[in-house]
């Protein structure tokens, strides 16, 4: 397949001839002979390599190069022009030309600087799908950042796996705390075994201790044979304990003696039984208020936090928003020309994220479903809400009336879809207890 060049330049002769040049060179060529035209064309097109002069009559070829970049930062645009200068050449490079050429210049040395152009575009394009790639294997996929805090935070992670020390994760629901932990047990001589991961708020309370350390036969009604706990199905490897502050008090004791003695006793035994595990805990509670208000034994917290890793907030981390939708856009197997455009992430790059990267991940998704085409542009993001946190807006009440249960019922899906199915937070952003919320779920049949 040839490489796409787009000409820019108001000179008709010139473009003719030049045209016929990278076209008898082997690349496909489009025109225009304006700013503007060169601009939708290359909206329109995505060319892997953009020519363009400095004086184009409606608009300064410079700013132009700004404008590409902004839209698509690693397209590469060759500067061409008969005024020339040192300074001139600084600016364009500057403002990231790929290359400056002044004119009259000799035809194979515009055939080489495409060809150039477009094999570093191309080897840019493959490191990327690369560290894609190694991600996917690592655990570390979705880990991509510019923010040197949340870098630092990766690197302890890294130094934290070749330890055998408990971690607990922090920060809100949404910022990849499941992410890190994949990350530390890949990253940790434990990689060949099982990584386990166990959502303490989705499971009931009576239900808990039989599925985390086993139970024996006959140990209550239905234990009708000996069943392995996440801990045994976890030997050699780590278990995941998400949203540990959920767990329930009478657990958190026996929680205590397994942390510290690596022995687990199942429901109905009579004895205890080693485990060999790496114990990785996370939260998206504030679990320092919670021991200080005894909710969470203090004993347990400082086992379970020997290092402590608090994960920014995507709103602390906007910067990261053109990274992940790049590696979200990967994982959906997107066109290869699809992106989003500059007013697209302005857009997203101005939002809350209440949700976090989880949220942005669904806008992604949901973008490439509704978008009009290859650009995406603000109106196909369809963002859950544009209201500030907290605000809310009543629903009018027609004249016809409106049922209450199935308002409810709304709120009940909407709440469970911003928490990404984690029933402890979905309760917790209604301001009900959780059992309330189930009993709910039931009620309505959800889910």
């Amino acid at each position: 397949m040839k490489a796409s060049v787009l000409l820019i330049d108001d000179d008709e002769n010139l473009r003719t001839v030049t045209i016929h040049n990278l076209e008898t060179g082997g690349f496909a060529v489009s025109g225009a002979g304006s700013g503007g035209e060169g601009l939708a064309l290359f909206k329109r097109e995505l060319p892997d390599v953009v020519i363009t002069d400095v004086r184009l009559g409606d608009m300064d070829g410079l700013d132009l190069l700004a404008k590409i970049k902004d839209e698509s930062p690693d397209t590469p645009v060759i500067v061409i022009t008969a005024f020339g200068s040192i300074d001139m050449a600084v600016e364009a490079m500057r403002r990231g030309a790929f290359n400056f050429l002044a004119k009259p210049f000799d035809r194979e040395a515009l055939r080489v600087a495409c060809a150039k152009a477009v094999e570093v575009s191309t080897l840019k394009a493959k490191n990327r799908q690369l560290d894609y790639e190694i991600g996917k294997i690592t655990g570390s996929g979705d880990m991509v950042t510019a923010s040197p805090a949340m870098r630092t935070m990766i690197d302890t992670a890294a130094r934290v796996a070749a330890s055998e020390a408990t971690v607990l994760i922090t920060g809100e629901s949404g910022t990849g705390k499941e992410v890190m932990a994949r990350y530390i047990h890949q990253a940790s001589p434990r990689a060949e075994g099982p990584l386990v991961a166990v959502n303490c708020a989705a499971i009931p309370p009576g239900l808990m201790e039989s599925e985390l350390f086993g139970h024996k036969r006959g140990a209550f009604t239905g234990a009708v044979k000996d069943r392995r706990g996440r801990f045994q199905l976890a030997r050699h490897g780590t278990i995941f304990l998400d949203e540990i502050g959920e767990l329930d008090p009478a657990l958190q004791a026996k929680m205590l003696r397994v942390v510290q003695e690596r022995e687990v006793e199942p429901v109905g035994g009579e004895g205890s039984e080693a485990v060999d595990v790496r114990i990785i805990c996370a939260t998206n509670r504030d679990i320092k208020a919670m021991t200080a208000a005894g909710e969470f034994r203090e004993d347990l917290y400082y086992r379970l936090a020997v290092v402590n890793l608090h994960l920014p907030s995507l709103r602390e981390r906007a910067a990261d928003i053109p990274l992940l939708i790049e590696s979200f856009l990967r994982r959906f197997n997107a066109p290869s020309g699809v992106r989003f455009s500059q007013t697209a992430l302005d857009r997203l790059a101005d939002h809350d994220w209440p949700g976090n990267i989880r949220e942005l991940q669904n806008v992604v998704e949901r973008a490439l479903i509704l978008r009009h085409g290859e650009i995406i542009e603000p109106g196909d993001l369809n963002l859950l809400t544009g209201q500030s946190p907290g605000a809310f807006v009543l629903p009018e009440i027609p004249d016809e009336g409106i049922s209450l249960d199935a308002v409810e019922e709304e709120l009940v899906r909407m709440a469970l879809a911003r928490a990404g199915g984690n029933r402890a937070a979905a309760a917790r952003m209604l301001g009900i207890e959780r059992h309330k919320l189930l009993y709910r779920m039931e009620k309505f049949a959800i889910n």
